[in-house]
């Protein structure tokens, strides 16, 4: 199965008043195994940031005045997320604003929610703690998630540690090390997840002197009278 991890930045909170996404951030995964594959562009909105949503992510309209529309990527985007299924932390605020930059496009594409599944992993956790924080930082400390170096939100940041929250919730393995810093190529091509090989280790094997096996007999005839019972470790006599 090939899941796509998402999250975006915009200029504020709400697609229907015209606010546009300023960056995308996706991640690849295939039967539960990042691909290295990732999708990351930050964008020209054509309009200014609000200054509270500034102050969430730290774009600003200088950075992102030279930055391709979303008219430019929209190709490229559409064909890395086709017939996958899409993951987002509170979808619907997502979808709403990529759907709205797809509706600007001349002509414009089929809706998103056509071309993928959408799995919101807000209403996963919800399900899964109800009444309890289910912020992507609350859930990170919950599953043991480093999340140390998210001193401000990032697309691509946040899809890597969702990445690994959304295998935690649902498999129980905590994280596969998607950090920021990690060298994944980008959507141009796959790569392999680099993995250390080690050396065979060496296993020394001590034998317990006659004295010891005597000493461990009487300790599980002890335990025995006491228990009423056979002591376990007594299959381990010689």
């Amino acid at each position: 199965m090939r899941q796509i991890i998402l999250d975006t930045e915009t200029t504020g909170l709400e697609a229907a008043a015209g606010h546009r996404v300023i960056e995308i951030g996706l991640v690849e995964m295939v039967n539960r195994r990042p691909t290295g594959r990732v999708f990351h562009r930050y964008l020209n909105p054509e309009r200014p940031v609000d200054e509270a949503a500034q102050k969430v992510h730290g774009l600003t309209d200088q950075f992102l005045k030279d930055q391709p529309k979303f008219a430019a990527v929209a190709a490229e985007f559409l064909e890395f997320v086709a017939g996958a299924e899409l993951l987002a932390h509170n979808a619907a605020f997502d979808m709403s604003f990529l759907e709205a930059e797809l509706a600007r496009l001349q002509p414009a594409p089929s809706p998103l929610s056509s071309l993928c599944k959408v799995v919101d992993t807000l209403k996963l956790a919800k399900q899964n703690h109800p009444g309890q924080r289910n912020s992507l930082d609350a859930l990170c400390k919950r599953y043991g998630v480093d999340n140390s170096n998210r001193d401000l939100h990032g697309a691509l940041l946040d899809a890597r540690l969702l990445a690994d929250v959304y295998l935690a919730m649902t498999g129980g393995q905590s994280s596969l090390g998607l950090d920021a810093a990690g060298s994944q190529k980008g959507s141009a091509g796959g790569a392999e997840v680099r993995r250390e090989r080690r050396e065979p280790v060496t296993v020394l094997v001590v034998e317990p002197t006659a004295e010891e096996w005597a000493e461990h007999k009487a300790a599980c005839a002890r335990i025995a009278k006491a228990a009423g019972g056979t002591a376990l470790f007594t299959a381990f006599d010689p």
